[in-house]
């Protein structure tokens, strides 16, 4: 797409369009606003020739007004469902992003993550998906929901696919200050990194065991032993490590959740960060709309009160949205004020995920004393343990699918490295995907069951 100016046709999410789409996050509150411009990665999508059709659903407010929703669903555009099973989740929030290439609907689209958004979602609709490094993309123009963690990434049905996504729209802008930083790496073209199974040869891979390999059941464990022994027999070497801080930062359940700290303390939370930084970034996208009365998360919460059968205000209101909007409330008592309480759990959760945390269990030492620089960490990661690190962080991700569980839905890997450090990952990532396809074929493509569906909540038939 760089060089050779491909028109790719790209699927976007909650990214403004200047054009004749709209741009609401999935709620009908914004629906009529007028965007102040295309966001900074819609930009560079049109200036690299990509042909954009639309903007896919996603849960709305990228999953951040209440604490249970049906995932996937939006007011204004109904349930997004799995295409293996149309009765499952899809996972969220980017989960029309995913759904529209894995259903071969586009072969590209583009979705933001603050915390599992992106990978969450591609994991279980069987596609390649790339979460950069928090200021290697810009967020000016997509409706945010932190500064410290959101990131825009690509979707694709292949490691290549993903990667031209990928190199059309990084780049510094004037208008998102965590791309101006001076720590920031850009390589100039990381499609270069592309690789194939032969360059697995001496590889080191570390495997977090403690609350993260231990926890992946058996299903998903039988597909991801498969490609773990083709890598060994490629001439890779998995290591058993652990992350340091596991047990201070992961649930004794190894299951995912950004409401509270293992041990209930406002000031080692992440969610104490999301409430904070919510307030702020929302308020000043909104403060930038014109056509609209919407002008801050209170008019929202307004609006969702005075269209309670179709934005679902309260508790009962509509079956996608058990809790109401209750985060919402939550949001706007704390005023996006960046008090000591908040200051203490940026700095806590930053530390715990990145020296703690990936950085601490890529410095790997053998029993003997030598020590190893892994090359990545690897999961299999439903639960989403290795996501919520990497997203407090701000460090990258990509995932590969890999196979079908005995229920029928995608197993993927995820693999990890420290800040800037995406063209590794695409190395490794296009890797072991060469050596799936040439020991198992390519990724198992939609089965479509339950197509008729139309339950709403969404159900998670899935095991995590």
């Amino acid at each position: 797409m760089k060089d050779s100016k491909a028109k790719y046709e790209a699927r976007c999410t909650n990214m403004a369009t200047k054009d004749k789409m709209q741009t609401t996050a999935g709620s009908w509150a914004l629906l009529g606003s007028i965007v102040p411009r295309d966001a900074h990665v819609v930009s560079k999508l049109r200036e690299a020739g990509t042909v954009i059709l639309g903007h896919a659903n996603m849960s709305e407010w990228a999953s951040v007004r209440s604490k249970a929703y049906s995932t996937g669903y939006s007011p204004r555009r109904g349930q997004v469902r799995n295409p293996y099973d149309l009765s499952s989740s899809p996972f969220g929030s980017s989960g029309g992003s995913a759904v529209s290439v894995s259903a071969n609907i586009v072969p590209l689209s583009f979705g933001t993550e603050t915390d599992t958004s992106i990978i969450g979602p591609s994991l279980i609709n069987g596609v390649v998906g790339i979460k950069p490094t928090v200021g290697l993309t810009s967020r000016n123009g997509v409706i945010p929901i932190t500064e410290s963690m959101d990131t825009v990434g690509s979707m694709g049905r292949t490691v290549y696919d993903a990667v031209l996504g990928l190199d059309a729209i990084v780049g510094p802008d004037k208008r998102d200050q965590s791309t101006l930083n001076p720590s920031r790496h850009q390589e100039d073209d990381y499609n270069a990194f592309m690789s194939d199974r032969h360059a697995l040869q001496g590889a080191k891979f570390g495997m977090p065991m403690k609350r993260c390999w231990d926890f992946v059941p058996e299903d998903q464990r039988e597909v991801a032993n498969k490609i773990l022994d083709a890598i060994t027999a490629a001439g890779g070497e998995l290591i058993e490590t652990d992350f340091p801080c596991t047990t201070e930062r992961i649930p004794e359940t190894g299951t995912w959740d950004w409401l509270v700290h293992p041990f209930g303390e406002p000031s080692k939370s992440e969610f104490t960060v999301v409430k904070v930084e919510a307030y702020n970034t929302i308020n000043a996208y909104l403060s930038e709309l014109s056509n609209t009365s919407i002008k801050n998360l209170e008019d929202v919460i307004a609006f969702n009160e005075e269209n309670a059968g179709t934005e679902g205000a309260s508790p009962g209101d509509h079956p996608a949205f058990p809790n109401g909007q209750d985060n919402f409330h939550e949001i706007i008592k704390q005023c996006g004020v960046r008090d000591d309480t908040y200051r203490s759990a940026l700095a806590y959760i930053q530390e715990e995920s990145r020296r703690f945390g990936i950085d601490g269990a890529l410095k790997h030492v053998r029993k003997n004393g030598e020590s190893v620089e892994l090359d990545a960490l690897i999961l299999c990661d439903r639960k989403g343990i290795g996501q919520q690190m990497a997203a407090q962080a701000g460090y990258p991700i990509i995932c590969v699918p890999i196979g079908l569980d005995a229920a029928g839905f995608p197993v993927g890997l995820t693999l990890h490295q420290t800040a800037w450090k995406e063209g590794a990952l695409i190395r490794w990532a296009s890797a072991i995907e060469d050596l799936r396809n040439h020991v198992f074929g390519p990724r198992p493509t939609p089965t479509y069951r339950e197509y008729l569906s139309k339950n709403i909540p969404i159900a998670r038939k899935y095991t995590t």
